[in-house]
């Protein structure tokens, strides 16, 4: 149960998620052991002022969830996030550049973020596998790669689909063991959850974590 717990992000991204819900969050993530709260920017003091004595990091999300935002305001959304206590930064790619094959866009978008973080907190990108053909899956991957990030994650959860075995295995092939892998979107169960980890993600995003976690028992 443990092991499992270690890998979760326990998410509230929810628009009317309030500072009671984020406290009950935290208090969770501390009882169970989950890796990281994932949290909006708006909650990240919160949250870092409640788990600052624990091993639980904070994560929050940059340009989320359309990833339609410009760089220079997702490179300051993450400075002012790591100021605030985030040690995780999950950024949402720019989805229209990446289909419009305006790869220097995309690569500049996601650099603005790891500059922004670096030596500060680790960049996780999320490429929103479901609006993806699968060679632009592979290229989303390729260019995180090449920006310098530390994750590629698959969804936010707030779009057309969420995550799939086939993308984690698909974005497994491409990274290697050159970046790790957060899968994310619609993941509720124990059962699930472990088929992304044998798929070859390192890192479960979920709201359903203590679901998951009572699974394992």
């Amino acid at each position: 149960m443990q092991k499992i717990a270690s890998m979760i992000d326990h998410t509230l991204l929810s628009p009317e998620a309030t500072e009671n819900m984020i406290k009950d969050l935290c208090k969770e993530a501390k009882e169970y052991g989950f890796a990281a709260v994932c949290v909006n920017p708006f909650y990240v003091k919160l949250a870092k002022g409640i788990l600052e004595n624990s091993k639980v990091k904070v994560a929050t999300v940059i340009g989320f969830p359309l990833g339609a935002s410009i760089k220079e305001v997702k490179a300051y959304e993450t400075i002012k996030a790591i100021e605030d206590g985030a040690n995780e930064i999950d950024m949402v790619i720019n989805i229209g550049a990446l289909k419009n094959k305006d790869y220097d866009r995309v690569r500049d978008d996601i650099r603005a973020v790891v500059y922004a973080a670096k030596n500060k907190a680790i960049v996780k990108v999320i490429i929103e596998t479901c609006l993806l053909t699968q060679e632009e899956k592979k290229i989303a991957c390729e260019m995180a790669m090449e920006a310098g990030v530390d994750f590629v994650k698959t969804s936010t959860g707030f779009s057309t689909g969420g995550v799939t075995t086939e993308d984690v295995k698909l974005m497994k092939t491409i990274v290697r063991n050159k970046l790790q892998i957060k899968a994310s979107g619609g993941i509720r169960d124990y059962e699930t959850a472990m088929a992304m980890i044998d798929a070859g993600a390192s890192r479960i995003g979920a709201s359903a974590s203590v679901n998951i976690v009572k699974g394992a028992k």
